[in-house]
């Protein structure tokens, strides 16, 4: 201390007291120059298949200048942050002096991308396998072309996939004719090309029951029916929780009883055009408006879904979606580890690392089951 900070008088041989303040802070390394590291491979002949074999090293894909650590790096921040590939190259220059063009960015990313094919796989497969399954879609660019992207998802695994096509292909191509689970969709009627138990999301429906009471507040009636259909649904939210307490036999009757007070609201006597129009959209959903009920764990809604894609929804606000058919579909892998690791609490950058490097020692990433069974074999040890 050369000064005092009140009055500025010399201090610099004034004795320091014997008390003093610690100061605790942290921080990051200043910017530096990307490390330059030269590896020796050593190359060996193989008298059995007569062939020189040559050592591989765990320090960067094969056939690859970009360290491990660096892909993982470029991977997290273009789809955990949604960071462009025009800012991530600006971001690498400004702060580790590492100078890569976009398009070698996104050609590293689509290469790490199909490395992780059978653990996007094995993603889908367990979204396929769920007792509860949450779908939606949401508007997507490539080249700018419109194109939607899609997630499905259950409470540990989410499974996203980039198509030109809004329609029951895709829902087909990814469920199958039949799934064995109950599916939370928001009533988009490609979702029915599926046979299975489907709720409809009833937020969604009350939504636009809402917008319709704003615009019309003269036609009480809307209001009325508005405050009825969602007593209904309250009901049945109730219901669902007492199941256990009232038996099935009392469950089921009064099931019977909410079902029937949902049929006599879409019987409205001489309803305006602005009720039945709206009277018309229930009517449509009627089927799936209250099965929620009838299975433990559904909701009456698909706030889940819109959570999951959520983060797609941003990137495209960033980036505007994406330049290639290659780079949406590496958005679309990585984006389905990403989640599904935030899902099931794995992290995921520690998962990246030592599943590349298992598909370099290997040619097979780790799965994410097997990353699971080692790490619980570390916690029991």
């Amino acid at each position: 201390m050369a000064g005092c900070s009140n009055c500025g008088k010399d201090l610099s041989l004034t004795d320091p007291l014997k008390n003093s303040n610690t100061r605790i802070i942290e921080d990051i390394s200043e910017v530096s120059e990307p490390e330059v590291i030269e590896v020796e491979q050593e190359k060996k002949y193989c008298s059995d298949c007569q062939q020189v074999v040559t050592a591989k090293s765990e320090l960067a894909l094969p056939k690859s200048d970009i360290g491990l650590n660096l892909t993982i790096l470029i991977c997290y921040l273009w789809v955990s942050l949604g960071i462009p590939f025009t800012r991530l190259a600006k971001y690498l220059k400004d702060f580790f002096l590492f100078d890569m063009s976009t398009s070698g960015l996104s050609r590293h990313v689509i290469r790490v991308s199909g490395i992780f094919a059978e653990v996007y796989d094995e993603i889908l497969e367990d979204v396929q396998m769920g007792c509860i399954l949450f779908a939606d879609e949401t508007g997507w660019r490539i080249k700018g072309d419109l194109c939607w992207l899609w997630v499905f998802g259950t409470k540990e695994s989410a499974f996203f996939e980039i198509d030109k096509s809004r329609g029951s292909d895709v829902v087909l191509r990814i469920l199958g004719e039949i799934f064995p689970g109950v599916l939370v969709v928001d009533g988009w009627g490609a979702y029915l090309s599926t046979i299975c138990e489907q709720q409809s999301c009833m937020a969604h429906l009350l939504r636009k029951m809402r917008k319709f009471c704003a615009k019309f507040p003269e036609l009480k009636d809307i209001a009325r029916f508005y405050v009825k259909f969602r007593r209904i649904i309250r009901d049945g939210e109730r219901l669902q929780k007492m199941r256990k307490e009232y038996g099935e036999e009392k469950f089921f009757r009064r099931l019977d009883r909410l079902e029937n007070r949902l049929e006599e609201l879409l019987k409205w006597p001489n309803p305006d055009n602005v009720l039945q129009n709206v009277i018309d959209k229930v009517r449509r959903q009627q089927p799936r408006i209250l099965t929620f009920v009838r299975h433990p764990g559904v909701p009456s809604h698909n706030n889940f879904a819109e959570y999951l894609i959520r983060i797609g929804v941003l990137k495209r606000k960033i980036s505007g979606g994406s330049k290639s058919e290659e780079g949406a579909k590496a958005y679309a892998v990585l984006l389905s580890l990403h989640t599904t690791c935030k899902l099931r609490k794995i992290p995921f950058l520690r998962f990246m690392k030592e599943s590349l490097i298992h598909y370099m020692r290997t040619g097979k990433p780790m799965l994410l089951k097997e990353f699971s069974e080692v790490e619980s074999l570390k916690k029991a040890a």
